[in-house]
Parts: C-alpha cells; sequence; structure tokens
C-alpha cells in the first residue's frame, strides 16, 4: 500500500485550523506559564519565604492568534510590578517552534526528562519532574474523549483490526501488553482510527471486550473485517460481527505458508502463490492453486496443506468490485500504524505504566486520525454502494423464489 507521509504528518503542523490541537496548545502553555510567576515571584502560590518578591492578583486573559485557532492564555497578574516571560516573544518571533515543541510533546509525552528539556528549550527556563508530569498528564484527557467518541452518525463497511506487543512495568515487574487497534473505512471513503485498548493478551477475552467498546459507542453497518488468523481475534469477530464477511490477511497468510515450506523452495513457491492472490478472478485463482497442490503436494506437503485450509477466507475479499480488493485484502494499513507507535516506543523500551501507554500510544493515533479525516479520500465509496444494492436485490428475489 502506498502511503504519503502527509497522512501522518500532525495537523496543526500543516497549517489547518483544529479546535482539539488549539486546545491542547493553549492548556500546555497555560500550564508553563504559572510556574514561571513562581519563578518570577521566587515563592509557590501560599508560599511562606523571605524570598518572597511579591503577590499574585489573579489572571488576565491574553488572546493569541496561531494556526491551529485562536488560544485563550491566563496570564498571571502580580499585585506589585508586572509578570514578564519570554513566551509570548518567542512565539510570536517563531510559532513553528512552539508547535513543534508541542508535538514532541506528545510523541514522548512518557519521557518527562526529554518533554523537560523541550519545555526548557523553548520557555527559557527549567521545570521540575512533577511540573513536566502535569504536562504529559494534560494529554489524558484529550485522549480518552478521543477515543470514546461517539461513532453512531456514520456507518463503517470495511473494518481492519491488528495488535502490537509492548512493554509495560505493573506491580514492580515488566509484563508483556498487547495494544489492540482498529480503523475503519466510513460510507464516505474516509480511514477513521476506531479506537484502542491495551489488553493482557490477544485472547477471545480481550478482542471481544474491544469490540464491544465501539458497539457500545455506536459502531454499525460494517460488512467486511479484516484481520489476521489469530485464532481468539476470530472467535470474537464470529461473535460480535454476525453476518459480516471475514477476510483473512493474505500477507500474514503467506507468511504462514511459507513457514511450512523448506528453505530450498520458499522463494520460489512465493511466486507461485502471489499469482493466486493477483488473479483478476476467483475462477483463475482456483485454477492457480490447483497447479500449485499439482506441483508442490509431493515436495511442500505442509505447505499445500495450509494453502488448501486457509484458500477460502484468504480470497473473500474477491466478492467485492475489483477497485477495493486491493487496499482490503490486507491488514498492512493498520501495520503501518503500528510502525509509527513502533518507532516512539523503541525511544521507551518500556513503558512506566498503562497510563504512560494509553498516553502516547493516544496522542499518536489521534494526530494520525485528524490528518485521515480531514485529508484524501481512501476510497471512492459509489460503486461499493450500486454493488451493495444490486446484491441485496438479487438476494431478495432469490429468497422469494425459493419461498414461492
Amino acid at each position: 500500500m502506498n502511503v504519503r507521509d502527509e497522512d501522518f504528518r500532525p495537523r496543526g503542523m500543516s497549517g489547518a485550523t483544529d479546535d482539539g490541537l488549539a486546545r491542547l496548545v493553549e492548556d500546555i502553555v497555560n500550564q508553563v506559564l504559572d510556574p514561571q510567576a513562581a519563578e518570577q515571584l521566587k515563592a509557590k502560590p501560599y508560599e511562606r519565604t523571605e524570598e518572597r518578591q511579591g503577590y499574585r492578583n489573579g489572571h488576565r486573559d491574553k488572546p493569541l492568534k496561531s494556526r491551529v485557532g485562536e488560544l485563550t492564555l491566563m496570564v498571571p497578574r502580580l499585585r506589585r510590578g508586572h509578570f514578564s516571560t519570554e513566551l509570548f516573544t518567542r512565539y510570536q518571533r517563531s510559532e513553528q517552534a512552539l508547535l513543534l515543541a508541542m508535538v514532541e510533546m506528545v510523541v514522548n509525552g512518557v519521557s518527562t526528562r526529554k518533554v523537560r528539556a523541550v519545555v526548557e528549550e523553548l520557555c527559557g527556563t527549567e521545570f521540575s519532574k512533577s511540573t513536566v508530569s502535569a504536562l504529559c498528564k494534560g494529554l489524558d484527557g484529550v485522549v480518552k474523549e478521543w477515543n470514546e467518541r461517539n461513532l453512531s452518525t456514520q456507518e463503517y463497511p470495511f473494518l481492519l483490526v491488528d495488535a502490537l506487543v509492548i512493554r509495560v512495568r505493573k506491580d514492580g515487574r515488566v509484563r508483556l501488553s498487547s495494544v489492540l487497534l482498529a480503523t475503519g473505512i466510513n460510507r464516505e471513503g474516509y480511514r477513521e482510527i476506531l479506537g484502542f485498548m491495551l489488553g493482557d493478551s490477544e485472547s477471545d477475552a480481550s478482542w471481544s471486550e474491544f469490540f464491544g467498546r465501539p458497539k457500545a459507542r455506536g459502531l454499525k453497518g460494517v460488512d467486511l473485517v479484516v484481520s489476521d488468523d489469530h485464532k481468539g481475534l476470530v472467535r470474537a469477530v464470529e461473535t460480535h460481527f454476525q453476518g459480516a464477511t471475514w477476510q483473512r490477511c493474505q500477507t500474514h497468510f503467506v507468511r504462514n505458508i511459507l513457514d511450512a515450506c523448506p528453505k530450498a523452495l520458499q522463494s520460489e513457491l512465493h511466486g507461485r502463490l502471489r499469482l493466486i492472490f493477483d488473479a483478476p478472478d476467483l475462477a483463475t485463482a482456483r485454477r492457480f492453486m490447483d497447479e500449485v497442490i499439482r506441483d508442490y503436494g509431493y515436495r511442500a506437503p505442509k505447505a499445500v496443506e495450509r494453502l488448501e485450509a486457509g484458500f477460502e477466507d484468504a480470497m473473500a475479499v474477491m466478492t467485492l468490485p475489483q477497485r477495493y480488493r486491493k487496499l482490503l485484502r490486507t491488514t498492512n494499513g493498520v501495520e503501518r500504524l503500528s510502525q509509527e507507535i513502533r518507532r516512539r516506543e523503541r525511544v521507551i523500551r518500556i513503558f512506566p505504566n498503562e497510563e504512560s501507554a494509553m498516553r502516547l500510544i493516544g496522542a499518536v493515533l489521534l494526530e494520525i486520525d485528524e490528518a485521515w479525516t480531514t485529508g484524501h479520500r481512501y476510497f471512492d465509496m459509489t460503486e461499493y454502494w450500486e454493488w451493495k444494492v444490486s446484491v441485496t436485490k438479487a438476494v431478495t428475489v432469490d429468497t422469494r423464489s425459493q419461498t414461492a
């Protein structure tokens, strides 16, 4: 699948207005101003100290225009003198620097050391570890609201799901945790990230809980679910999306077949498998499969057995109009999200807790989702809906004829 770099560019960096991103920047900057006031006064709020240089007198609103929208900053007021900060000067001189710093805080939100360095570079002063942690935790509400948003206003005919494993410290021990991801293509043909969840494993219980969440938020109209052949995942799909077609990811399927093939034959067999999955129609694909069974039945019997057992599920996408097949026959699109998460996760290696994992992963996915839903359409769905109507009519006619 061809994915352009701009598909993953944070929406605020592209120059478009986004209220959610503006509120995020506003919240971060406001949390920076109070520690600067404490530094100028040589005392925190209500702190008794001989070094105190003055007292606070509330706040005043200061509007600040930016590429992500108008920000309302709560500037501290002092009883004697004026509150001074380099933040506004730095911002007006180079607004892009603030946005870059904000984005870096988002994608490295669990590393307080890195965020602290970014904030210090931006604001020209030092901040405590607790202050930086508070900045990071300010993202939690934004991520939670996005991950629990209402989905009932749309239909999502195509659902693609996958998982990746991360390491999280829990109860003093490092444990493996699965990040369950779901993306959908809505009625208009735009991709959306429908949600994510941390699970103890890729069991059917975890997947069932995961699918139950977007359904409770209004997920509907699912016609095709694309995933790998993990047994717990498949059972959960069968339970939660009855009536939908399950498409086994062809990329994973090919790997499974080649794993059972002697190494000397893997390259040769891989080329023959590609002919099957690139076939223009199901009849041609079956003919190519029969030829593979004939040529490799004795030389790679286990690989052939896997091919025969999974062929129908891996070719389910062939019932759709041809223009939709290529991008719906694998979970490569979801795996691209996993790569974006993994790129940040490598810096951290081990998440200190589940909250930090949710914060980082959610912030990364939120930015990508904004780029997807406001960018170019993934599919022109006109042909799909025409095809869907024709299939429904054909089924209705067949049912009536059988009844008569």
